[in-house]
């Protein structure tokens, strides 16, 4: 039982983060403003076990990709735009819609099904002899 409690703690507030930056040496303020961004991202779905920040520079597009690992699956958002700042805010936003809706999908498995919700039960007919 011990165990389970700190897994279940572990779940809900580790999360390993990886950075890279592609082509140029990012700042520490943007370094930073991304971890924030992701964090953000656990009051949606505290299941959450990595995350990867991507960011990459490109002639005068900036792409920012976002990979979040959950439950054995990879979620994944990119992002490009002429502001890094502005293709973070976006593929999180990307990420938050996907997790709602990864979220929803396994609330729904867990829900009861409707045929066993209400079936009528029949009162048993007296036998004629």
């Amino acid at each position: 039982m011990a165990g389970q409690s700190f897994i279940t703690f572990f779940r809900r507030f580790a999360m390993r983060t990886i950075f890279t930056a592609r082509h140029y040496k990012a700042p520490e303020n943007l370094k930073k403003f991304a971890e924030e961004e992701v964090q953000s991202l656990k009051k949606y779905y505290d299941g959450i076990i990595d995350c990867e920040i991507i960011l990459d520079y490109e002639k005068q597009t900036q792409v920012a990709e976002i990979k979040v690992s959950v439950n054995g699956q990879t979620l994944k958002a990119i992002e490009k735009s002429e502001n890094i700042r502005k293709s973070i805010t976006l593929a999180t936003n990307k990420l938050e819609r996907q997790l709602k809706k990864y979220k929803g999908k396994w609330s729904r498995k867990g829900a009861a099904k409707p045929s066993l919700i209400e079936t009528p039960q029949e009162e048993p007919q007296p036998d004629e002899i």
